[in-house]
């Protein structure tokens, strides 16, 4: 099937950056932001940045239908497929369609050989990084904008030279009105220490005393071009209120935090910490003690549990030990989404003698996994996503350079035709040119080669016996 000359593509205006701004990094799946389904389920042609691959982001969106529905838990999904195919582009679509604060850890099979911790120790930390834990907290604040900042001196009775701070008076305003208060010295210290002057908005927690600088007022902005300050709008509301704050944590988080408690600032103390391994291995009965706090805050509804999303890529290069104890992550009760991907097929199962499976997984394993697979793209499809990478990375296409790149597509990979985008763009600056013309693509398949023609040229130029 031939594809017509295209004609010049360029990227989107917004995607340029401003003057003087420093460019955002752009990543291999900077373009993904979902499975692109319409609601009921079909896959669009091309959006949310997929092309292609229609039955393979269908299945997974009735999973991610399922995970809603928390009708997933004791089993994984695995994406089978040849290189370059989009698996791990399903795994973080699967990820962000579930929601932007659902926590996803990817890794690679063979991250479990670590000299420093045992393997399952690493699965271990990974399912824990992967499970969010939601603090919802109310709080009673004052907040405003200061007016008033008179403290009050007295005596200092442990001496009988000079004065001491025996209370702060200040005054704070919002859009309803104003509130005068009587405050406690360490709160005069706070204020001192986060350098907070009148015309600043600010809050204190009642409970605790701690102050925050917000901003400065916007009625105190000026007309200059370029401000070190920040200003915020006037608080709405009364100033004695009743704040709610969510804060994001993973038990990974919580882990680390207690398996490295703060030491003493006495020589000894900080010598051991220097000394100490940077990555230490959690133990169980501190990850339990983790999960029964959990547990009460949950039973309070102070805190929610997220599950997210692990994915483990090139999983066939897990060892035997690893698949075992990964059937009993996958029997927790708090285990995460669980994403697998390979592309091997019936292979020898690692660290064992006699076991042939079918991806190189033990058959335990695969009867608890929901099998999709992805196809290979065709040359229509290698073109829309040349013709999106272009748009992204805020490249020129000249005319007849995407069918020339969706053809070296079908043939190499489609890999390959996007790794030569941006060197292209490189050789076309050099030439005083914004467009990439096909002499440039003709010019970076002298310099770059692909797989199969890398390993034909080593082929023939290896002396036979």
């Amino acid at each position: 099937m031939k594809v017509a000359a295209v004609p010049a593509v360029a990227a989107p205006a917004a995607s340029a950056p401003a003057p003087g701004a420093r460019p955002s990094r752009v990543a291999t799946h900077s373009h993904i932001k979902g499975l692109g389904l319409s609601p009921s389920g079909d896959a669009l042609d091309q959006s949310a940045g997929f092309v292609g691959q229609r039955l393979a982001r269908e299945a997974c969106g009735v999973v991610v239908d399922l995970i809603k529905s928390r009708k997933f838990s004791g089993r994984a999904l695995l994406l089978v497929g040849a290189p370059g195919t989009g698996k791990t582009a399903l795994a973080l679509a699967v990820a962000q369609e579930l929601g932007a604060k659902v926590p996803f850890c990817p890794m690679v099979g063979s991250e479990v050989y670590s000299a420093e911790v045992k393997k399952t120790e690493v699965l271990a930390e990974a399912f824990r990084r992967a499970i969010g834990l939601r603090i919802k907290e109310t709080k009673e604040v004052y907040e405003g904008e200061l007016t008033e900042l008179t403290p009050t001196e007295a005596e200092n009775p442990l001496s009988s030279y000079g004065k001491t701070v025996s209370n702060v008076v200040i005054g704070l305003k919002t859009v309803k009105g104003t509130k005068q208060l009587r405050l406690d010295p360490s709160i005069y210290e706070a204020i001192l220490k986060e350098k907070i002057v009148v015309g600043d908005v600010i809050y204190i927690e009642a409970n605790t005393g701690a102050v925050k600088r917000v901003g400065r007022s916007d009625a105190y902005a000026s007309s200059f071009d370029l401000e070190s300050e920040t200003y915020v709008p006037l608080p709405k509301g009364e100033v004695h209120k009743r704040k709610e704050l969510v804060q994001d944590v993973t038990l990974g988080d919580l882990d680390n935090a207690n398996a490295r408690p703060q030491g003493g600032q006495d020589i000894m103390s900080i010598m051991s910490q220097l000394v100490k391994s940077q990555r230490t291995e959690v133990t169980e009965k501190l990850r339990r003690e983790v999960n029964r706090v959990v547990k009460s805050y949950v039973d309070q509804g102070v805190a929610e549990v997220v599950p997210g999303v692990v994915f483990i890529d090139e999983v066939h290069m897990l060892d035997i030990e690893c698949f075992t104890y990964l059937n009993s992550l996958l029997e927790s009760p708090m285990a995460p989404t669980v994403i697998l991907a390979t592309n091997r097929g019936t292979s020898l199962v690692k660290g064992s003698i006699d076991i042939v499976s079918p991806h190189g997984i033990p058959n335990d394993l695969l009867d608890r996994c929901m099998i999709v697979k992805t196809e290979p793209y065709s040359r229509d499809e290698v073109s829309k996503v040349v013709q999106l990478r272009a748009g992204i990375e805020g490249l020129s296409l000249g005319e007849g350079v995407v069918a020339k790149l969706a053809g070296e597509g079908e043939t190499a990979s489609l890999r390959y035709v996007l790794q030569l985008l941006t060197p292209a763009s490189i050789i076309a600056s050099l030439q005083g040119r914004t467009e990439i013309t096909l002499e440039d693509i003709g010019e970076m398949n002298d310099l770059f080669l692909d797989a199969r023609t890398s390993a034909a040229l080593m082929s023939a130029s290896t002396p036979k016996p």
